[in-house]
């Protein structure tokens, strides 16, 4: 039968925004993860000045991301928060549809399939209106009794042994890429050979590499091409987490930065026809930047000049609703350079002929790096913040170039062989996913054949 026949439109609430207000946003998550509240926002902040108000017991979905599964069932605890007006919202007819059984329909990558199918819109934009979901859409007629069973069985068959031991390999896998990085970090990782980049061919040291970048920064500043920075305190002993070789040094992130800045706070849309292509937190959570669901807006011609991106600079999220956001960091290839960047994103740039871009942000995905990060996290109105002279003051052990280029490139290799893990996991995982979703579609089936 059609999904229009579970749902009902037109009972969402509407709500205006005052300015003074607290306010939580919720979104919907792709390939079936179902709804988040995302963030926590004061009204003025917020560009749409007109929220639907969530509901228990919706099916709510994204109308231009369809492609990706973002459809989702609202919850307690989602009650009270706001979507978008780019959101759908239809209240679920309780006395015939568990909400649960619907959830579990959207979460199967088959049905995915078939919405997109449905959708309307070029590859990258597919748009699913409320009268395409509620008349094109067909879903299985089951009693409630039978729904009931089909949710116990998928639980049974997800909560199978083998995808337990599937979870646990992911997690020994990212285990393990971490403790390559903490054996990198201390210096343990590389045969400490002399570096051949010191003056009259001598070695130089992590110290020596660190008074040429001071004295560089000291020299642009001189020249007035740098603002004059505040001093940043000290590296007192209890700070330092662990015991690094004699030709290391201990430094502050500040101190080897030439620059740390916020991105822009105008806002932006989907039309590209504006001059300046907008890095926003989607962009770069995943540690890598992606193109995906871009924005665009318009700057001047100082804004682009002092926000265009170059090559090898590292984007970091300094605010977010979730705290495992925060922090996290992603490197700029060529890609994406004159691309401009949101505000809740800052800016690192350095000289790269001296740091080397690669073993920087690896430095920067660290635990003892993420541990720093969280360590001065402050939440505001349920929102985690951490800012520029946070940053400036976080800590990082610096090698020769020499030692620095052999860690990246056996970090590389090292990496490379926790991906082929990953990847073979990944494998067996969407196998078994494959094979448990082809099992219950069967189940599907088989009940609308009755019904005929």
């Amino acid at each position: 039968m059609s999904l229009g026949k579970a749902i009902k439109m037109g009972f969402a609430k509407t709500i205006d925004i005052v300015d003074e207000k607290t306010y939580t946003i919720a979104g919907v998550q792709s390939y079936g993860k179902g709804i988040v509240n995302r963030r926590t926002e004061i009204g003025v902040n917020l560009k749409m000045k007109k929220y639907q108000v969530i509901e228990e017991n919706f099916l709510m979905w994204c109308k231009v991301d369809t492609k990706n599964g973002a459809f989702g069932i609202t919850k307690k605890e989602h009650v009270g928060s706001l979507a978008s007006m780019n959101m759908a919202l239809a209240r679920i007819d309780l006395q015939k549809y568990n909400p649960k059984f619907l959830e579990k329909l959207f979460s199967f990558e088959f049905f995915h399939s078939y919405i997109t199918h449905l959708s309307s819109g070029t590859t990258n934009r597919k748009y699913l209106t409320p009268d395409q979901l509620c008349l094109k859409v067909e879903i299985p007629e089951l009693t409630l009794e039978e729904q009931n069973k089909f949710i116990e069985l998928s639980d049974k068959m997800v909560d199978l042994e083998i995808q337990k031991e599937l979870t646990n390999q992911f997690s020994l896998v990212k285990q393990l890429r971490q403790a390559f990085l903490s054996e990198a970090m201390q210096g343990k990782l590389v045969l400490q050979l002399p570096d051949k980049s010191g003056q009259a061919g001598e070695a130089e040291t992590g110290q020596q590499l660190l008074a040429r970048i001071k004295a560089e920064k000291a020299q642009l500043i001189k020249d007035r091409k740098l603002k004059k920075e505040k001093q940043l305190p000290p590296i007192k002993p209890e700070e330092i987490p662990y015991q690094i070789p004699e030709d290391w040094v201990w430094c502050r992130l500040g101190e080897i930065l030439l620059e740390i800045k916020y991105g822009t706070s105008q806002s932006c849309d989907y039309d590209a026809n504006k001059n300046s292509k907008v890095l926003r937190i989607p962009n770069i959570s995943g540690l890598v930047i992606n193109n995906a669901d871009l924005k665009y807006t318009n700057l001047s011609i100082k804004e682009r000049s002092e926000l265009a991106l170059k090559k090898d600079d590292i984007l970091i999220i300094r605010s977010n609703g979730s705290r495992e956001l925060v922090g996290k960091t992603a490197l700029v290839t060529e890609e994406f350079v004159d691309y401009t960047y949101a505000g809740y994103l800052i800016r690192l740039r350095y000289n790269s002929s001296l740091i080397n871009p690669k073993y920087l942000w690896l430095v920067t995905i660290s635990t003892f790096f993420r541990s720093q990060i969280e360590s001065p996290l402050r939440t505001t109105v349920g929102i985690n913040n951490i800012n520029t002279q946070e940053i400036s003051q976080l800590l990082l052990a610096i090698p020769s170039q020499s030692v620095q280029q052999k860690i990246v490139v056996k970090l590389d290799k090292l990496m490379e062989n926790c991906d082929d893990l990953a990847y073979t996991i990944k494998q067996s995982q969407l196998q078994n996913e494959q094979l448990l979703q082809q099992v219950l579609k069967e189940a599907l089936e088989v009940r609308e054949e009755e019904i005929v």
